[in-house]
């Protein structure tokens, strides 16, 4: 048996693991107790992997799990690395996320998530052509994908924030991320996504897009329709 010991508390239903390969005996607050159900063949590694609870970075640790006949870890100290001093993360340190762990997290359930789409439409003003956007809403989010094209004769711009204008007037700061870094220089294809938390509604939901960036410039899409969960199926 090997005793995994964490620094903080941990997401117990986010543990992932092979279960034909790996027996978890025990799962505490702050603790995981495994153990091979035979010995791994040589070279086979098994991954274990668990989200820290209180959602700072890194959020997650995981584990490359290996027999080796000559040794065994029986208590293993987990040491979480502090994030540097600075408001960008570096992408490396982030782990690549998986399927499982959208419904681990609870960002998907049992509706799914919806989606809605629209293409082609000028923001001459602004100096932008947007190509296409698709909004995703699932559990507590909506995400907008936006493809567009900082016109031929404009200067290059960078996108610094994205702000989700509800009809009411509410303003929802949004997370931008953009899919390369730097300018757009002028003619070249852009593509950002903004994702925001919002309250669970049974309802459509609608809101003005404005993505902010260099020169006071920016692209705003009206009427960003994001549809209504599915209906549960009530059998």
């Amino acid at each position: 048996m090997t005793l995994l010991f964490f620094p903080s508390p941990i997401q117990k239903k986010t543990l992932t693991f092979d279960e034909s390969r790996i027996r978890v005996l025990d799962v505490g607050e702050r603790s995981v107790i495994v153990q091979p159900v035979a010995n791994l063949a040589e070279g086979e590694r098994q991954e274990l992997g668990v989200f820290f609870a209180d959602g700072r970075a890194p959020t997650r640790a995981a584990f490359m799990l290996v027999t080796d006949p000559a040794e065994v870890d029986a208590r293993i100290e987990v040491l979480r690395p502090e994030p540097p001093n600075t408001d960008c993360q570096p992408t490396a340190e982030a782990p690549t996320p998986k399927p499982e762990d959208f419904v681990l997290l609870g960002y998907v359930d049992a509706n799914g998530v919806t989606t809605s789409i629209r293409k082609g439409k000028m923001d001459a003003a602004q100096g932008f052509n947007l190509e296409r956007i698709v909004a995703f809403r699932g559990t507590g989010w909506i995400l907008a994908d936006v493809s567009f094209v900082n016109g031929a004769k404009h200067p290059a711009w960078t996108p610094r924030e994205a702000i989700f204008v509800g009809r009411a007037g509410m303003h929802l700061r949004a997370r931008l991320v953009a899919m390369a870094p730097g300018p757009i220089l002028p003619g070249e294809d852009g593509r950002v996504l903004a994702v925001v938390e919002v309250p669970e509604t049974k309802a459509d939901l609608v809101f003005t897009l404005e993505v902010r960036g260099d020169g006071d410039r920016r692209l705003t899409i009206p009427d960003v329709r994001f549809p209504k969960p599915a209906v549960e199926d009530s059998q």
